[in-house]
């Protein structure tokens, strides 16, 4: 029995220790690698061809590019109105349609613009009595035949039929009418409502037989003399731009065909991506660039002292630019950084985390980089 015993208790301790070493095992192996650090052997350094080396301030020069849209400012944009309501009879426009500068976009007709007509014409000609009898009444004053009493009348009544008229007249130039050519045979109760510039039409919001009120938008026009181009530059560029530079701008559907534009103004305010708008300004007038379509810009610059690395030295993780930091006991780390231009072999990296005395991988960089991303597999 006593035999039996021993046994038991050497099989549960030894059970134990099997257990201890286990759990030890596995938490050895769920410790997991820090993230964006990688560490190697000093075998594996040599057999990986790695090399380290430190960054170095160089001048350089080069194309900057940028990407951006089309747009068009607010004194750009016009839409077109009527100053009294009526019912649209005739329009041939579309969106997108180009239309020059008094070119017809709608007819438009009412009975109060017969009636308006009309008072103008009877305004104009009670103005010319009042002018004959005004004339009449004058010579008859100077030679002391008519009073002055009745002389201030009619010269009253010559006054307000004169600001009557003038009043219709003003009524009817907003609607387009000319009153030097108004008479009883071109009264008409239809008006043409006419394009204030060269643009492109951008909205419709009329159709045959609607009503249409005083001030309600009928067209927007776009002023294509007036476009400009939003570009986005990053903070480690804006230095570098400065107004009244010229730059070639093209679409992503016709990269060979170049559009000169010069820049307008910087807003060196940043936005959360931690880039500022620049505004350039197209040189002559391109129908192909549309509002709201995408463009890339090239512009040369001429970079002040910039922190440069082999251009092997950056490796390209999901869109996003690093380098690796040699750390003591061969760790290295992975930075993030901006990569501004490349030059003769070298990259320009911008990040607070680098200066010229770090130690960088200058060689097999990627090399890391996979190991990196297979250590956060495993």
């Amino acid at each position: 029995m006593k035999k039996y015993s021993i046994s038991i208790v050497a099989f549960v301790f030894l059970t134990l220790i099997s257990c201890s070493k286990k759990e030890t095992e596995t938490s050895k192996e769920a410790t997991p690698p820090t993230p964006g650090i990688v560490k190697l052997s000093a075998a594996q350094v040599q057999n990986a061809g790695i090399k380290v080396g430190q960054p170095s301030e160089k001048e350089l020069s080069g194309v900057l590019s940028l990407q951006g849209t089309v747009t068009v400012p607010p004194r750009s944009r016009v839409d077109v109105t009527f100053p009294l309501g009526g019912y649209i009879r005739k329009t041939n426009v579309m969106p997108g349609m180009h239309v020059k500068k008094g070119q017809v976009l709608a007819q438009i007709e009412d009975m109060q613009y017969i009636q308006l007509q009309q008072d103008y014409l009877t305004a104009k000609e009670k103005y010319n009595l009042t002018v004959m009898e005004y004339n009449r009444q004058k010579e008859l004053n100077a030679k002391k035949a008519s009073s002055d009493k009745l002389f201030e009348q009619i010269t009253s009544e010559r006054e307000t039929q004169r600001i009557t008229m003038t009043s219709l007249g003003q009524k009817l130039s907003l609607l387009g009418i000319d009153t030097g050519r108004l008479s009883t045979a071109t009264i008409s109760k239809s008006i043409a409502i006419v394009s204030p510039v060269n643009g492109l039409v951008s909205k419709v919001n009329i159709n045959i037989g609607k009503y249409v009120g005083p001030t309600e938008m009928l067209f927007e026009l776009i002023d294509m003399q007036d476009v400009v181009l939003s570009f986005t530059a990053f903070e480690k560029d804006i230095a570098y731009l400065q107004t009244g530079q010229k730059l070639d701008v093209y679409t992503n559907d016709q990269p060979d065909r170049k559009h000169r534009a010069t820049i307008a103004y910087i807003n060196h305010s940043l936005n959360e991506d931690r880039a500022a708008e620049v505004i350039c300004k197209v040189e002559s007038y391109e129908p192909a660039l549309l509002p709201g379509l995408f463009v890339n810009g090239t512009i040369e610059v001429q970079y002040k002292k910039a922190l440069t690395v082999p251009e092997a030295s950056v490796v390209d993780w999901k869109g996003k630019k690093y380098v690796f930091e040699a750390q003591p006991e061969n760790h290295f780390a992975m930075i993030p950084v901006a990569a501004g231009i490349a030059q003769d072999g070298l990259q320009q990296i911008v990040s607070d985390k680098i200066n010229s005395g770090s130690k960088l991988v200058i060689q097999n960089a990627y090399t890391l980089l996979m190991k990196t991303m297979n250590s956060g597999e495993e």
